[in-house]
């Protein structure tokens, strides 16, 4: 991405930027976490911290900080009605913050189902599940714990030997886009509010996670997909490149494997509905200059020509609507990475059948997602650990039934 980005701006500075003098100057690369740190220092003024830049990519959290502190450009007043109604209207509508066009769509993201089909066909052959069970959370459910069962059974001598199926990155989006699908909302007044849909959530979960075919993980999806120790997972579009292309086994065998990109699943009974993703850039105030020439900037990144290249080597979507219309035809076919193409036609896929959610924006909502995900593993795991003994001395389902009673309740009530 950092690659991609760097030659799209010397581009920019060579050609457009040359013609109109304006040049831009990449001054830090960072992680996401990291960078919303240093913006949230810089534009309080905290010693020490840096100036802010003019152009910063950022989320609708970020843009509040600097909203608070009079540090942000709305850039309605660069953009006219026209220019803005070149771009998919969900992702300048996602920017908006308190009536200001605060967050500018440069690559956006939604969530999609990775499926290791080399492996997953081998499981297929010997077990019958086929791959339309995983367009459901609980066909997922059913066919992890089936695949912890078959893995468990080609190394006999070895108990409870089996593989996880499958990983979550957010299990916060799921319970979120899950309750969505289903028609309810997982937030009351800036608190998580637990209906009683949320068991649709909570039941295919626990009992998968328990009975192994969950992974219960603590880093990012990819790092099992590449050692095999998954078959599936949901997470970004822009996580693709971390996939490659071959796993690596414990004892250091390598197999290449090809990768399917399938729509993200539903909940029984919900209707087809995903998370919107991705930041975008923000543009602080400075001069009036500096702020046109920002705003150039990113007019000649978010045209079609631009946009595609990006999109096509970094595994986000388009933000304007030609760009959408073309990346459904031959663009799509000039990526350089076969998992991109599938990804992209996967995801255009779903703009045109998929209803999107954007997740609220309010200060505790990060607090409140680190709770409830550090809760919800600690819970399975320690189901999973009391399944384990139980197993010892019960059948699997009375095993399963001891270590998850009562569970739920607690889960629900402990906040």
């Amino acid at each position: 991405m950092e690659k991609t980005m760097n030659q799209l701006v010397d581009e920019f500075n060579a050609t457009v930027g040359n013609e109109k003098g304006i040049i831009v100057n990449i001054t830090s690369v960072s992680s996401s976490s990291a960078l919303f740190d240093k913006l949230v220092a810089s534009a309080e003024g905290d010693p020490g911290s840096s100036e802010l830049p003019n152009i910063t990519t950022g989320y609708p959290k970020s843009a509040l900080v600097l909203l608070k502190n009079d540090k942000l450009v709305d850039l309605k007043e660069y953009f006219t009605e026209k220019e803005l109604d070149e771009y998919m209207p969900k992702f300048i509508n996602e920017g908006i913050v308190s009536g200001k066009l605060a967050v500018f769509p440069t690559a956006k993201s939604t969530e999609v189902l990775f499926l290791n089909k080399t492996l997953f066909d081998r499981f297929s052959e010997a077990t019958g599940v086929g791959i339309d069970s995983l367009s459901t959370f609980e066909g997922i459910s059913r066919a992890a714990i089936m695949y912890h069962e078959w893995t468990d059974s080609l190394t006999p001598d070895i108990p409870n030997d089996g593989k996880a199926f499958y990983v979550a990155d957010s299990w916060f989006n799921i319970a979120q886009v899950g309750l969505h699908q289903l028609g309810d909302s997982f937030f009351a007044n800036e608190n998580i509010e637990y209906s009683e849909n949320f068991k649709k959530i909570w039941e295919p979960f626990i009992e998968a996670s328990v009975k192994g075919g969950f992974a219960i993980y603590d880093g990012y999806s990819s790092d099992l997909a590449k050692t095999g120790d998954i078959v599936c997972s949901t997470g970004s579009t822009a996580g693709i490149l971390f996939y490659g292309n071959a796993i690596t086994y414990q004892d250091n065998t390598t197999i290449e494997v090809e990768y399917e990109i399938l729509p993200y699943p539903v909940v029984n009974g919900g209707k087809k509905a995903a998370i919107q993703r991705g930041g975008g850039m923000i543009v602080t105030k400075s001069t009036k200059e500096k702020e046109y020439a920002s705003a150039e900037f990113l007019k000649w990144f978010t045209a079609p020509e631009q946009n595609i290249k990006f999109v096509s080597e970094t595994g986000y979507l388009p933000v304007t609507k030609k760009a959408f219309e073309s990346i459904t035809g031959e663009s799509i076919g000039e990526s350089v990475n076969t998992n991109i193409e599938k990804l992209l036609r996967t995801a255009v896929a779903m703009y045109e059948d998929y209803d999107f959610y954007i997740p609220p924006i309010f200060d505790e909502y990060d607090s409140l997602e680190k709770n409830f995900v550090k809760r919800l593993k600690q819970t399975a795991s320690e189901a999973r650990a009391d399944y384990l003994t139980l197993l010892e001395t019960m059948a699997p389902e009375e095993a399963y039934k001891k270590a998850t009673e009562g569970i739920y309740e607690i889960f629900i009530k402990d906040r």
